[in-house]
C-alpha cells in the first residue's frame, strides 16, 4: 500500500471511550485520528468542538486531522491550534474568503487542509494549490457517517491526483465517505494516500485492531 495513511475518524466511536479509542487506533498503527467537527448549521449534524481535541492531545501522539464542517470556519482558527490540531481541513463551500482562510491556518501552525463536497468541481483549486497541504474529497454528501461511496467519485479523485502532482509542493490526498474493504483499494488506485475509515474500523466484529490491519490488507490485495 505504499505510504498510504490511515486516519480513524472518531465519529463513529464510542464517545464515552475517546481516549481509550485514540490508544488503540494508534496501537494498531493508524497514523491519523480525524475529528468531524459539526456545527448543526452546515451540515445537519452536531458532533463535538476544540476541547476535545485538547483532551486527546494529553494522551495522544497521533497527527490530528480536524476537518470543520462548519459555517465560518475562519472564526475557530487559532481555538483548533490551540487544542493541537495538525492538520486544520475547511470546506470550500463554506469560505468566502478561501485563500486568506487557507493562510490563516498555515499561520496558526498548522497545515492547511480543502474540502469538496461531492457536487464541487476541482476548478476551485485553480489559484489556491501553493496555499494547500492536504486536499480531502469527500466521497459521501458530508454529515453523518455510514453512508456509501458515491461510485463517481473515483474518477473525481483521479482528477485531483494529477491535479496536485503538478503542483510544486507534496499535498495530501485524502477520501472519505463510505471507505472499507471494498471501496479503498479503488481510492487508492485512484491516487488517494490518506484514508478516512469510520464504521470500518470502530464497527469491525474484531475490534478496532482488526478493523484497521483488514483495511490495510484490503488495499494490499487491491
Amino acid at each position: 500500500m505504499g505510504d498510504v495513511r490511515l486516519a480513524p475518524s472518531l465519529l463513529a466511536s464510542d464517545f464515552g471511550q475517546f481516549a481509550k479509542t485514540a490508544a488503540e487506533c494508534r496501537a494498531a498503527g493508524a497514523e491519523f485520528l480525524h475529528f468531524d467537527i459539526m456545527d448543526g448549521h452546515f451540515v445537519p449534524n452536531l458532533t463535538f468542538g476544540p476541547g476535545v481535541l485538547a483532551a486527546l492531545r494529553q494522551r495522544s501522539d497521533a497527527e490530528f486531522d480536524a476537518h470543520l464542517m462548519i459555517e465560518r470556519p475562519e472564526q475557530w482558527i487559532e481555538e483548533f491550534a490551540k487544542a493541537g490540531a495538525n492538520r486544520l481541513t475547511v470546506q470550500a463551500e463554506a469560505c468566502i474568503h478561501l485563500q486568506r482562510t487557507l493562510a490563516e491556518i498555515r499561520r496558526a501552525g498548522m497545515k492547511a487542509g480543502l474540502a469538496l463536497n461531492p457536487a464541487t468541481p476541482l476548478h476551485v483549486l485553480d489559484y489556491i494549490l501553493d496555499d494547500l497541504d492536504l486536499l480531502l474529497i469527500m466521497t459521501v454528501n458530508p454529515g453523518f457517517g455510514g453512508q456509501t461511496y458515491i461510485p463517481a467519485m473515483t474518477e473525481k479523485i483521479r482528477q485531483a491526483r494529477t491535479r496536485l502532482d503538478a503542483a510544486r509542493h507534496e499535498i495530501l490526498l485524502e477520501v472519505d465517505g463510505g471507505i472499507n474493504g471494498a471501496t479503498a483499494p479503488e481510492t487508492v488506485a485512484a491516487g488517494a494516500n490518506v484514508l478516512v475509515a469510520g464504521s470500518s474500523i470502530f464497527a469491525h466484529p474484531g475490534g478496532v485492531a482488526e478493523g484497521v490491519r483488514s483495511l490495510r490488507e484490503a488495499c494490499r490485495a487491491g
